[in-house]
C-alpha cells in the first residue's frame, strides 16, 4: 500500500514539475538584445520528493490509477520544490518552484499547472509566474504570465521535461526563455 502511494505521488510529481526538460545539465545564462528586447536564456533542475516537497491533496475520480506517469482525472497536487544548477540534488540551490496542478486529461497524462518560481541568480533576483498544461512524459511549454523584482514585466516561456522519473525524488529540467519589452527598465546586468 505504501508503494502504491509512492507511485501515485511520483505521477503527480510529473505533473507538478512543469519546469524541466531533459537535455544538458549545465547552468548557462545567455543575454541577448534582439529588436529592442533584452532576453535571458538558462536552464535549472527541479527536484520533487513525494510526501516531502510534493503532496496529493485530493485524489481524482476517474481514469488510470496513480503511477510514476499518471494520476486519476481531477487529482489536486501541491508542491514546493528546490531548483538547482545541475540535475544533482546536492548542487547549488538557486530557487524554489511552488504551485499546484490538477489532472485534466482523462488519460491521466496531462495537468493544468500554476507555479511561482522564486530565483536568486548571480545577476537576477525575483519571481516568475507560470501557467499552462503539463504533459507527464513529454516536454511542455508554459507561458510566463508575470514577474517580480528583476523579472518585473518579463515575458516568455519555460519548457519542462523529465530527467529522472525513478525513485522517491523525480527530477525535471526547466529551460527559461525570458524577454523584457522595451518599456521595462531592467537595472541588473
Amino acid at each position: 500500500m505504501a508503494l502504491s502511494l509512492q507511485n501515485r505521488v511520483l505521477a503527480v510529481l510529473l505533473f507538478a514539475l512543469l519546469l524541466f526538460k531533459a537535455t544538458s545539465s549545465s547552468h548557462h545564462h545567455h543575454h541577448h538584445h534582439h529588436q529592442g528586447l533584452k532576453s535571458l536564456h538558462f536552464s535549472l533542475f527541479q527536484h520533487e520528493t513525494i510526501n516531502r516537497t510534493g503532496y496529493i491533496i485530493v485524489k481524482g475520480v476517474a481514469g488510470p490509477g496513480v503511477s510514476q506517469t499518471t494520476t486519476p482525472f481531477g487529482t489536486l497536487f501541491a508542491f514546493q520544490d528546490p531548483m538547482t544548477v545541475t540535475a544533482n540534488r546536492t548542487s547549488k540551490l538557486v530557487g524554489i518552484a511552488e504551485g499546484t496542478t490538477v489532472t485534466s486529461g482523462l488519460d491521466g497524462l496531462r495537468s493544468i499547472s500554476i507555479a511561482k518560481v522564486t530565483l536568486r541568480l548571480k545577476n537576477h533576483s525575483g519571481s516568475i509566474s507560470i501557467v499552462g498544461v503539463t504533459h507527464n512524459i513529454k516536454p511542455s511549454d508554459h507561458p510566463v504570465v508575470g514577474g517580480t523584482g528583476d523579472f518585473l514585466f518579463v515575458q516568455g516561456y519555460i519548457t519542462t521535461s523529465p530527467v529522472n522519473l525513478k525513485g522517491l525524488t523525480v527530477t525535471y529540467k526547466v529551460e527559461f526563455h525570458l524577454y523584457w519589452p522595451p518599456y521595462a527598465t531592467h537595472t541588473s546586468s
